[in-house]
């Protein structure tokens, strides 16, 4: 599939082969010895031994590197799958790609997807149809087309790093052309001047992949300090709230970019912990989050929530005779309240780490998502072979981190923690407890680790949980006190007596 054009190109100028000299040939130049010289290698010049005639270099009279077959197949991807869009999206920009009518349907899919329209041939054709573009792209026909070449659409980020590299070959080709006018162009007291030029041509074609990420200590501490300006005047949020005052207080909210670890034992309560940090930020606070749960399934969570939001046991949930027409009327309430909640469940099987990031970015794209809580990271699969499941799990825990940053969205990872805590007297687990990788620990920028003592003693301080904050980056760690109400399945804070109480 791959065009080899630009290879041969490549292999001409770097060996002077038959292509090159045969180039020189038909512009004047011989195939035997003049044509294969240094002079020739170089750029096109004059060619030694000859007879001071400038020579035109072949390489500039071929096709611009392209492979209209990847381009093709990266858009009927994008039309068989949302997630394709949202990898291929942050690949490639609309100027990747070398046929016009393919930039054309590019923009109307990428359209289409940021409005959280569905995307189809269909809808694309419309699209199209509505500025007049569809019969400069060759019709609905040419949309259902590059669909049906593509047998799915699995493959489209490996097609659109295809077309990528074949864009940046072609800015590498503009790029030496420009350079190369400015060499032939300039006057010798020029020299200095045109190196300049070059180098500044370098760096543009580099720009948006080779980022300025370096800044001067000065604006940055301005932008910091006009921050807590707003932050003191009440302009800007402090971060995702947890719903626990204590925590709050101390984190000042989960803040954009960090991954937040809550760890524990089976059944000690982390995955309501998780939960919990959901529903504060959708159902209180209109925050746009996702939970992706490889563990319950949706029915599952979704009882769940609807017993720490309404207090009804979850056990009355799971029994009909236990739901009383004055639980009914509470359950049709909350429900109704539930129409407009930015909280999305996704409890895929054997979710892939891919899938994850696709799914996030698409959400960002188009409901400005702002937290990301994954249930849980030691039953993501990655689909791929590696030599050990700690290798597995620490490039999940490296790959949650990048996404952090990149989607500038907290993402709670819950994570296992191995017996440790239930060798030792007291019970407490660690930080150094974190099962199987050592880097979820080195990654993250917040670890609660979930204490229950009334799980091994139901006399020890029977209802009550502490969340232990073993890292915080950012700040003190803390250990929290919370209620477990687990018929409820959820915690809160302690009442505020409660220190006063001699507990």
């Amino acid at each position: 599939m791959e065009d080899t054009r630009a290879d041969d190109a490549f292999v001409a100028v770097a060996g002077g082969g038959d292509d090159y000299a045969g180039g020189g040939s038909q512009n004047g130049g011989s195939r035997n010895g003049g044509a294969r010289g240094a002079g020739n290698r170089n750029g096109g010049g004059y060619v030694p031994g000859a007879t001071g005639t400038p020579v035109r270099d072949a390489l500039f009279d071929r096709v611009p590197p392209h492979d209209d077959d990847a381009e093709m197949a990266v858009l009927g991807g994008m039309l068989m799958s949302k997630d394709a869009i949202g990898e291929v999206s942050q690949m490639i920009e609309v100027t990747d790609f070398y046929q016009p009518k393919h930039q054309t349907i590019y923009e109307a899919i990428i359209n289409l997807f940021s409005a959280s329209q569905p995307v189809d041939a269909v809808l694309v054709a419309n699209e199209l149809l509505k500025h007049g573009d569809l019969d400069k792209v060759g019709g609905a026909d040419y949309l259902h087309s590059l669909v049906a070449a593509v047998p799915t659409a699995a493959n489209a980020t490996y097609y659109a790093e295809i077309v990528h590299q074949r864009a940046i070959l072609r800015n590498v080709i503009a790029a030496g052309t420009k350079i190369a006018q400015l060499g032939y162009s300039a006057e010798g007291s020029q020299a200095e001047d045109v190196v300049n030029l070059a180098q500044a041509e370098v760096y543009e074609m580099s720009v948006g992949k080779v980022r300025q990420d370096y800044s001067a200590i000065y604006p940055v501490v301005r932008d910091t300090l006009d921050q807590i300006d707003k932050l003191q005047q009440g302009l800007i949020n402090k971060g995702v709230p947890t719903g626990f005052h204590d925590i709050d207080d101390v984190t000042q909210g989960l803040q954009p970019g960090q991954m937040v670890v809550v760890a524990g034992r089976p059944a000690m309560g982390k995955s309501t912990l998780g939960i919990d940090f959901a529903r504060a930020a959708a159902l209180h606070h209109n925050l746009t989050t996702i939970v992706f749960s490889l563990e319950m399934s949706k029915v599952e969570l979704a009882q769940r929530i609807i017993s720490a939001e309404t207090d009804i046991p979850l056990g009355a949930l799971r029994r009909a005779d236990e739901i009383t027409p004055e639980r009914w009327n509470t359950l049709n309430s909350f429900w109704t309240k539930l129409e407009s909640a930015p909280l999305f469940i996704d409890d895929s099987p054997n979710m892939s780490l891919m899938e994850i990031r696709a799914k996030c970015r698409r959400l960002k794209q188009t409901n400005d998502l702002k937290l990301v809580v994954i249930d849980y990271l030691q039953l993501m699969t990655s689909g791929k072979q590696v030599e050990s499941r700690q290798q597995e799990v620490s490039e999940f825990s490296r790959a949650l981190k990048l996404l952090a940053k990149e989607l500038e969205v907290p993402v709670v990872a819950l994570s296992q923690l191995n017996r440790g805590p239930e060798m030792r007297n007291d019970k407490k687990p660690q930080l150094s407890d974190l099962r199987e990788s050592g880097s979820i620990e080195q990654d993250a920028d917040v670890v609660f680790l979930v204490h229950r003592p009334d799980f091994y003693d139901k006399e020890d301080r029977p209802g009550e949980a502490d969340i232990i904050m073993a890292k915080h980056r950012n700040g003190p760690t803390e250990t929290f006190h919370l209620a477990f109400l687990g018929a409820m399945s959820k915690f809160q804070d302690m009442p505020q007596d409660y220190s006063n109480q001699g507990v």
